[in-house]
């Protein structure tokens, strides 16, 4: 009876420490997960049902669909510990083919001190790091309700002499619903291959058999690394506009997160227009996710309008925590 006891106790205590387990940081090129636009961080990253400008080529490629006229999207992130993430994307309607939409979004910091373990003050060399991705995307409205997108990506991460490189692609949806103002989205973002690091820095001089004294030594040869999977991420979202006036509207939104690196999420937001002017905008991102640092988002918008052209200026800030409060501003060009 005791051992039986045991046992299950055993079972137990098992399930719950598989149960807390995360997998966080356990694949490569976590820059995919940093939001583009300030707009979408605004309001707590909760976006893929909204997905109407430029930056819809991160969250869900469908929504370019819905785009009528060119748009140019800057963006820049002025992230922690002076990283920063610099993002264009462009996005042209065409008559035959859908809209098609570009992008670059680039990952970089500044200049660092080589060490090594004879030498922890310096070597007087310095290194960088940096990643990026090119994206190049396609959707159409397949009928007056429902769009359909899809992203290539190419992905690449340096650090001093060597690089890690893999390819990806994005799927997305969205779906005007019966229900007045409601529109459903999904997407999946970064299904492809897995990512190593390789290069000279890997390369070492080795002996194959010192109990050997035949042996030769100072052979050239390389560490072998791991191979890492991407950060894919499956997203599900519900966004709802209602108009109170013929000046103000409102947007609610939220989506649920479903990662492979990390535990499950909502993120909430919303965003109140004035005259199509002023937007107020915030949300709480990561909600319910296991030991998250980011929470709290707020942000404020303004277009303005010059003949045909249309400048949208828009800025977030984002409570991350023990690691402090990234900005993030934005410009979108409308033509």
């Amino acid at each position: 009876m005791k051992s039986y006891k045991l046992l299950l106790l055993t079972i137990i205590i098992s399930f719950m420490t598989g149960q807390s387990v995360s997998k966080t940081g356990t694949t490569a090129a976590q820059f995919l997960k940093l939001g583009i636009g300030s707009r979408a961080l605004s309001m707590g990253g909760a976006f893929t049902a909204i997905a109407n400008d430029a930056s819809a080529l991160y969250w869900n490629p469908s929504g370019i669909a819905k785009i009528k006229r060119p748009q140019v999207l800057l963006d820049h992130y002025d992230w922690v510990l002076d990283i920063d993430l610099d993002f264009i994307g462009i996005v042209i309607p065409t008559p035959t083919l859908g809209t098609i939409g570009i992008a670059l979004n680039f990952l970089h910091m500044g200049e660092m001190e080589v060490t090594t373990t004879h030498e922890p003050e310096g070597t007087n060399e310095k290194f960088i790091s940096s990643s990026y991705v090119g994206q190049l995307s396609l959707a159409r409205n397949l009928t007056d309700r429902f769009s359909l997108g899809i992203s290539l990506k190419y992905i690449q991460e340096n650090i001093y002499n060597s690089s890690a490189k893999g390819a990806s692609i994005d799927l997305g949806t969205l779906y005007q619903t019966q229900i007045p103002g409601l529109v459903m989205g999904m997407s999946i973002s970064n299904y492809g291959s897995k990512m190593q690091m390789l290069g000279r820095d890997l390369l070492i001089q080795a002996e194959i058999d010192p109990s050997l004294e035949s042996d030769p030594s100072n052979i050239n040869a390389n560490f072998l690394t791991d191979k890492f999977d991407l950060p894919l991420i499956f997203r599900f979202g519900l966004a709802w506009t209602k108009s109170f006036s013929s000046e103000i509207n409102t947007t609610v939104a939220i989506d649920a997160l479903h990662p492979n690196d990390n535990t499950e999420s909502l993120n909430i937001g919303t965003e109140v227009v004035y005259k199509d002017f002023i937007f107020i905008r915030g949300g709480w991102k990561n909600l319910f996710q296991r030991d998250s640092q980011e929470g709290l988002t707020l942000g404020v918008g303004i277009n303005l309008k010059f003949g045909t052209s249309k400048y949208q200026l828009d800025y977030t800030y984002t409570d991350f925590g023990l690691l402090g409060s990234p900005q993030k501003l934005t410009i979108g060009l409308i033509f």
